[in-house]
C-alpha cells in the first residue's frame, strides 16, 4: 500500500474535513505547493483567496475555497487552518 499523508482542514468554526490523501495542493504567499508523504516540515501562509485541493486515494479529489490562514506540514500530516473555508464553487483548474 502506498504511503499517504493525513490531512485536516479546519476553519475558525469547525473541522471541515479530515482523512488520508495521496497529496494536498495549496497556494501560499510563496507560490503553489504540493505536499506528499515525507515532505519536509514547514509553515506557510495561505494566499487570499485560495483553493486547497486534496487528491484522494483511488483518484477522487476534494476542493475547498479558503481565505486567510496557514498551512502546517509535518512528515506525515498537513493541517490547513483557514479563517473561512467552504466547498469549492468551481472545479479546480488543471495544471
Amino acid at each position: 500500500m502506498a504511503r499517504q499523508v493525513h490531512v485536516e482542514v479546519v476553519s475558525v468554526e469547525e473541522k471541515v474535513w479530515s482523512g488520508d490523501a495521496d497529496m494536498l495542493i495549496a497556494r501560499t504567499t510563496e507560490g503553489e505547493l504540493g505536499v506528499m508523504p515525507g515532505h519536509a516540515p514547514l509553515l506557510g501562509q495561505l494566499a487570499e483567496p485560495s483553493k486547497v485541493r486534496i487528491k484522494l486515494p483511488g483518484g477522487g479529489e476534494q476542493a475547498y475555497d479558503v481565505s486567510g490562514g496557514f498551512l502546517s506540514v509535518t512528515e506525515d500530516s498537513v493541517t490547513v487552518l483557514a479563517e473561512d473555508c467552504a466547498p469549492a464553487t468551481t472545479p479546480a483548474a488543471a495544471h
